[in-house]
């Protein structure tokens, strides 16, 4: 498989991850996270809110 049929294809990956990181913010549609000297804005969704 060359470099120009990847292109013509294309590439989907659906997978999770795991990391940890020391929460800045809480806000009702995002949270702030601190992970490794950044922050970064992570949206949430009501599937996403553990009770």
């Amino acid at each position: 498989m060359t470099a120009e049929n990847l292109d013509k294809q294309g590439i989907t990956v659906n997978s999770a991850i795991s990391l940890k990181g020391i929460v800045k913010a809480i806000f009702k549609d995002n949270v702030h996270v601190q992970i490794g000297g950044k922050v970064i804005s992570l949206p949430l969704s009501n599937k996403d809110i553990v009770k």
